[in-house]
């Protein structure tokens, strides 16, 4: 499941793939961009904002003077890949496939991907402009971030993590992880948690450290079943105290936590 730090590595993969390159061509297997052509354009950059991720183009001619973005998001389920000319698109089964750019060098796909759009570059903010500080942006803005969840007092601090326009890139996993290691239940309200720039910047770290690579861990170690201390872990035994993790549903999703670790407030 994409959190912020899988969608900035996808970012990076399409960077080194794509970045300087002139398409040689395009399929789009979405409805609203049936026809949409992007040969000649070329792919000047990259980036992603959350879970958003967000290839910024140029059109044909010695300017590159129009400037497009094509926007998607990745969910749950999406993904891109990048494979070389001729090679076999073995990521995921072709009806999957939303979008596919060839250049000289690489041809990227598009799997599942959601709110895939075109727009031009300087409307980005139409798409990504609610989202909060991005926690692996070089804008990153930990006083805002803390700004944005302190004006939801009665929120869970579970479901004001996950809420994209408070800060965004964390899912699921570095929700879990984090109130874990901060010692808060998830039902805990964003107004009792004692200190709520330290669980930011905590979250800041995870993803920072997870950058760059695809294994995904907060326990330092990248051995299979040693990566998570809570999340995923439901009935196993905590790695403090050893009492049985738990799953439930919070909100929309479900979320592990350690009874005794992460006691219930007040």
């Amino acid at each position: 499941m994409p959190e912020g730090d899988t969608v900035w590595n996808t970012a990076r993969v399409l960077q080194r793939a794509l970045a300087g390159a002139r398409l040689t061509g395009s399929d789009f297997r979405v409805p609203q961009l049936a026809t949409t052509d992007l040969t000649g354009w070329t792919v000047r950059e990259s980036a992603s904002r959350g879970k958003h991720l967000l290839l910024r183009l140029g059109s044909p001619g010695p300017d590159g003077g129009e400037r497009r973005t094509l926007h998607s998001h990745l969910r749950m389920d999406g993904a891109w890949r990048a494979y070389a000319p001729g090679e076999r698109w073995a990521a995921r089964p072709a009806h999957l496939i939303r979008v596919v750019l060839r250049s000289p060098g690489a041809v990227a796909v598009g799997y599942h991907l959601h709110e895939l759009a075109l727009v031009p570059t300087a409307e980005e903010d139409r798409l990504v402009g609610h989202l909060g500080p991005d926690l692996l942006g070089p804008d990153w803005d930990q006083a805002e971030a803390v700004r944005r969840l302190a004006a939801h007092p009665d929120a869970t601090i579970g479901e004001a993590l996950l809420d994209q326009r408070n800060l965004a890139g964390i899912g699921n996993l570095y929700k879990c992880e984090v109130l874990f290691l901060r010692g808060l239940s998830p039902w805990t309200p964003v107004r009792a948690v004692p200190d709520l720039a330290g669980t930011v910047a905590l979250a800041q770290r995870l993803l920072a450290a997870n950058r760059g690579r695809w294994t995904q861990s907060t326990t330092g170690s990248l051995h299979r079943g040693q990566t998570s201390y809570v999340y995923g872990r439901r009935a196993q035994a905590c790695r403090r105290c050893g009492t049985a993790v738990r799953k439930e549903e919070l909100g929309e999703r479900v979320t592990y936590w350690c009874p005794v670790c992460q006691p219930l407030p007040g």
